[in-house]
């Protein structure tokens, strides 16, 4: 059911494909998550690209930082905002 207004219709939607795909590159969603994320890849080639473009942005990302990890202040404090952002597109959504 894509929303995108294209001729391809998915069984995902892309905007969850791509909300995911750190996830998916993360190996940190379900088998059955991967599975369908897997499957929309392989019909969506703008999700494809996308997917492509993170996955890039990821490894440049790990060579620059090599092993370094953000603290454990910094990581809760961006879930929080992340969580926050997530509250007001979801309230928005159902705005009129």
């Amino acid at each position: 059911m894509g929303t995108n207004g294209d001729e391809h219709e998915h069984d995902t939607d892309c905007s969850v494909v791509i909300s995911e795909v750190y996830l998916y590159l993360d190996l940190e969603c379900s088998e059955d998550r991967r599975a369908l994320i897997k499957k929309h890849l392989d019909d969506c080639s703008g999700c494809l690209e996308e997917y492509g473009i993170e996955h890039e942005v990821k490894a440049l990302v790990a060579r620059c930082c090599g092993d370094e990890t953000a603290p454990l202040e910094l990581r809760e404090r961006l879930r929080v905002k992340l969580d926050q952002l997530e509250v007001q597109v979801e309230t928005r959504e159902y705005l009129p």
